[in-house]
């Protein structure tokens, strides 16, 4: 595992979109993992940005996105649907078409879980995942709990997840309970691994994630076993390391 330190978050935003849009331009066709969440932002931002100057074309590529709320339907303003479409495809070239995410308001979600296990692996999985850490030190939505999980899954939120995401929602009563997550397997079977952490609530998360036992307590610990895994940390998100 590689911890790169940032100055800021501008710093680390950019330093992640030179990562991912160097293996776009040497492999147009890229399988992307990606991410949702405050963190990535500016990372989508910039490489719009890129992409509208003719840097870079998304135009071959294809994504899976990490998790999505159960019970939230592709039109909610807080679904992951409708982040991506906001703050990265509806401002690039990529074909919309090649772009999945988790069906939150699938009838059975079990079922729509192992049927989105089914297209990552017809796909071949991530040549580049791209993860946030939750404070927890979750990845995805898998939270801390005494086993690793294995593939797509429903999740039961914890408390501090919950409370994180409520400044996203009118209360908190409004965040949604559960969601659907892309398991540890299977994100440990992309190809190469991009965590990006920002700002001091986020600092013994990436201390324990890179420095400390490997632990499904702490989820992204498990990262320190992959072969190809960069973590881009601000200082104050390195503050601990």
């Amino acid at each position: 595992m590689e911890l790169v330190r940032a100055k800021d978050y501008t710093d680390m935003s950019r330093k992640a979109a030179n990562i991912i849009s160097a293996q776009v331009i040497l492999h147009p066709d890229t399988i992307l993992g990606l991410a949702t969440g405050d963190t990535p932002k500016g990372t989508y931002a910039q490489l719009a940005e890129w992409q509208k100057k003719g840097d870079c074309s998304f135009a071959r590529c294809s994504s899976y996105n990490l998790d999505e709320y159960v019970g939230l339907s592709d039109d909610h303003p807080q679904s992951y649907h409708y982040f991506m479409r906001k703050y990265f495809f509806d401002l690039v070239d990529i074909d919309i078409a090649n772009t999945h995410v988790p069906d939150g308001a699938a009838d059975d979600p079990a079922a729509a879980c192992e049927e989105y296990d089914r297209m990552v692996a017809a796909a071949g999985y991530p040549d580049l995942q791209l993860l946030g850490i939750g404070r927890n030190g979750h990845i995805g939505f898998n939270e801390p709990d005494d086993h690793f999980a294995r593939g797509t899954h429903v999740v039961d939120l914890t408390e501090s997840t919950i409370e994180a995401n409520s400044r996203l929602f009118d209360s908190i009563d409004d965040v949604p309970r559960q969601a659907m997550s892309m398991g540890i397997q299977t994100i440990m079977l992309a190809r190469r691994i991009l965590v990006l952490a920002s700002g001091a609530d986020k600092a013994q998360a990436v201390h324990d994630m890179v420095f400390g036992l490997i632990t499904p307590k702490v989820p992204a610990s498990i990262l320190q076993l992959h072969p190809n895994c960069t973590v881009i940390a601000d200082e104050a998100a390195c503050s601990l390391c």
